[in-house]
């Protein structure tokens, strides 16, 4: 049996991150020779002490006893249809796929109902398991599913990614009942597992790659090198495989959080990279707790389980880049995620995550949530207007989070305040959309303005074994499937993700107020000789029921261009509040390339100059959107699924501001929340906007924003085109000093100076 050596002698320059009380490169810690000392069977990704207390408690506490009858039915339903371990055939969603899936999990659940009920069987069978891929493994070459996806192969999975989640899962479930098989069984199944992290941790485009595929198998190599004693894994999983530090574990979260605990691919993939983050790094905790883990780069990890809470809406993330659309708080790598956090920092507000989730794991940490909610220890945790800085300095770009009206009580579970989203992020990797100062907006517990996230059917077999479709690329990625800014019918940086990853959006302005919230940000490279801004606020005013959101997007271009601006709107039109011809006979395509072959074009309408609107209903409650540029623009009504043989893409309506042949532009519009449709009790209240029209003003330093209301009191909004605190505007009656103003009926409500974005957490 290979003992654990001394980790790490030197400090690596790459490794001088500034942290606090930690030093992850100090040699081995004696925790790891005491280990190695006092047994070689021992469990210890979970101590025998821990699994005794469990054993011992936790029927007592409902959360915990529920959560152990789902992984007593999900393991007698394995044992009774007996072992079987498939050679690998099939891509995502096939039936060898969700086999091998399904073991994983079986394995883990019988280890931990070994431990929590002293039954044997459910080791034997967890030991069955293994031993059949130990006779397995050693036969299989890459998976056959494989060929032209695009991925890395794995053994057992079609892609290399899988088979590091195996490894994450399968390796707790062995720490579990290790001590209970004999040497010969020990033998076997240690051989397994030292092949598997060979066959991963050799292969360095995988491994060594500053990605989520890394991080899951850097975590499975890791742990398994915690449980075979083998301090060389360890410290490959820690390092990289060179064991320089430029790669690694602990690279991965030096590169790939900012300070505040943001995510480079965005939400979507930080719920499902948050689970190898905090399994391995709870792992190293328990091992060897002299690293202090938890307060490498100032805690970033524990800060990334609340921003990943942050970024959700109605208990769905937000789905930018990459996302499919159902992922929410539920997802058990964020119920891995709460446990692990409370355990180290007892933030009681995780606890009413805890509740919306209504499971926990079978873990030290799950039973601690458990109890705690049992002594009714949970707080709200409270969604807040927010500014989550991106990029490992916090110097590329930000996701501004902008709330209202949201009741504490519920808004994890179903939300009805309003929530804008203005993503000035950086481009996210491969998984990032060109969607440069995009924009979604929610409220009474709906998408209202949108993102269609990643043309994916997860798992679904029939939809190309649950890959990421063609149409991820020609529609779901490209500029116009967005609700932003496209240049001569091109996506940002020409879809190149690597040329968009050279240039994050400059944040500007984010101030939060009670009756304004404010954000601006400013893109300059998206496209060659193009410099646009958008500044996006929530405002709320006595004589509105509820809070509008007003929108003033800039562009400047060094010769005359076509200008696009698309909202993708979630819901059924009530009115068209322009002239537009219906295409009732024909319904022509928009374009040829770059996202505009996937639009039909339903109505279109004759290049205006005076403002426009269009009203939809969604669930119980109506919107009114008004919208206008400073040059003449056409708006056009069309709709996605044109040029989709296999109806791989959702129909969904959107509205395109057109300006043609100018080398500016200045876009503004308010979407106005009213009203209510009650069709169960057959009445309708407030249909009709409360706003009366918009009008916009500029000048050489600034614009202004006009809405007079219905009542006849107005609302303006002034907003320099440089942020200085020093310098003086004046359009019309309207006077200010500094990056903008909010203006009731004329007269300046809010004075402010800032220039510097205000980071809230």
């Amino acid at each position: 049996m290979m003992r654990l050596r001394l980790a790490i002698v030197v400090a690596l320059p790459c490794l001088a991150l500034a942290v606090s009380a930690i030093s992850i490169s100090s040699p081995a810690s004696a925790e790891i020779a005491h280990m190695t000392k006092a047994s070689e069977l021992a469990p210890v990704l979970v101590s025998a002490k821990a699994w005794q207390g469990m054993a011992k408690s936790g029927a007592e506490h409902e959360l915990f006893a529920r959560e152990q009858t789902r992984v007593l039915k999900l393991v007698r339903t394995a044992m009774a249809n007996g072992v079987n371990v498939p050679v690998p055939k099939d891509a995502g969603g096939g039936a060898t796929h969700e086999q091998h899936k399904r073991n994983y999990q079986v394995i883990s659940g019988a280890g931990a109902l070994y431990r929590l009920t002293g039954d044997v069987a459910y080791a034997h069978f967890a030991r069955d398991l293994l031993l059949a891929y130990a006779s397995l493994y050693p036969t299989l070459g890459p998976h056959p599913a494989n060929g032209g996806r695009g991925q890395i192969a794995g053994r057992l999975f079609w892609q290399v990614l899988n088979d590091s989640v195996w490894l994450v899962h399968a390796i707790q479930g062995y720490d579990a009942i290790r001590d209970s098989l004999s040497a010969a069984e020990r033998k076997s199944i240690d051989g397994l597992f030292r092949a598997h992290s060979e066959f991963l941790s050799s292969n360095p485009e995988n491994f060594d790659r500053i990605h989520n595929h890394g991080t899951w198998a850097n975590a499975g190599v890791g742990m398994t090198g915690y449980v075979l004693r083998d301090a060389l894994l360890v410290e490959k999983a820690l390092l990289g495989s060179a064991r320089d530090g430029k790669t690694g574990f602990l690279a991965q979260i030096n590169q790939l959080f900012s300070p505040d605990g943001y995510y480079e691919e965005g939400p979507y993939y930080q719920r499902y990279a948050l689970a190898p983050f905090l399994l391995f790094a709870n792992a190293i905790q328990r091992v060897e707790p002299k690293r202090n883990i938890f307060a490498y780069r100032d805690g970033v990890l524990l800060k990334a389980v609340n921003v990943l809470v942050q970024s959700s809406y109605g208990g769905y993330f937000f789905p930018i880049n990459d996302a499919i659309l159902d992922k929410g708080l539920d997802t058990e790598e964020l119920v891995a995620g709460v446990g692990i956090a409370y355990a180290q920092n007892s933030d009681a507000t995780l606890l009413s995550v805890a509740q919306t989730q209504a499971r926990t794991l079978l873990t030290p940490e799950g039973f601690g949530v458990a109890q705690a909610l049992a002594a009714g220890k949970a707080k709200a945790f409270v969604l807040a207007p927010t500014l989550l800085r991106d990029g490992s300095k916090g110097d590329r770009g930000a996701l501004a989070i902008l709330r209202m009206g949201s009741d504490l009580s519920n808004s994890l579970r179903q939300d009805t305040g309003q929530s804008l989203v203005m993503k000035n992020t950086a481009q996210g990797m491969g998984h990032g959309h060109f969607d440069k100062l995009s924009w979604l907006f929610y409220d009474n517990a709906h998408a209202i303005v949108r993102d269609y996230g990643a043309a994916r059917f997860l798992n679904i077999e029939a939809k190309s074994g649950g890959i990421y479709l063609p149409e991820n690329n020609s529609w779901a990625k490209q500029t116009i499937a967005h609700n932003t800014l496209v240049v001569d019918e091109r996506s940002h940086f020409d879809g190149d993700w690597k040329l968009g990853e050279q240039h994050p959006p400059k944040p500007g302005l984010f101030e939060i107020k009670s009756d304004l919230q404010i954000s601006s940000a400013t893109m300059d490279n998206a496209y060659e000789g193009v410099t646009f801004d958008r500044t996006m606020a929530l405002v709320s005013h006595p004589d509105l029921g509820l809070p509008i959101a007003l929108d003033l997007l800039r562009a400047k271009s060094n010769k005359p261009r076509r200008f696009d601006l698309p909202l993708h709107f979630n819901g059924h039109i009530m009115t068209v509040g322009f002239d537009a011809k219906r295409a009732l006979e024909l319904r022509p395509v928009m374009g040829e390339k770059n996202g505009y072959q996937h639009l039909w074009v339903d109505a279109s309408g004759e290049a205006r100059n005076e403002p426009r609107s269009l009203s939809w209903l969604v669930g119980k409650r109506f919107y009114t959107y008004r919208f206008n540029s400073n040059a003449a623009s056409r708006a056009i009504l069309a709709e996605s699924g044109a040029n989709d043989p296999n109806f791989n893409l959702r129909r969904e309506p959107v509205l395109i501001q057109r300006v043609d042949a100018k080398p500016n532009a200045t876009f503004f519009s308010v979407l106005e929340p009213h009203g209510e449709y009650n069709g169960t009790a057959e009445y309708v209240t407030g249909a009709k906007s409360q706003i009366a029209s918009i009008k916009h003003l500029e000048d050489a330093t600034a614009d202004v924003v006009v809405i007079t209301l219905v009542t006849g009191n107005e609302i303006a909004l002034g907003v320099a085109k440089k942020l200085n605190p020093a310098q003086k505007h004046q359009l019309d009656r309207y006077q200010w000093q500094g990056s903008y103003a909010r203006f009731d009926n004329g007269k300046q409500a809010m004075p402010n100076t800032s220039t510097t974005s205000e980071v809230r957490q």
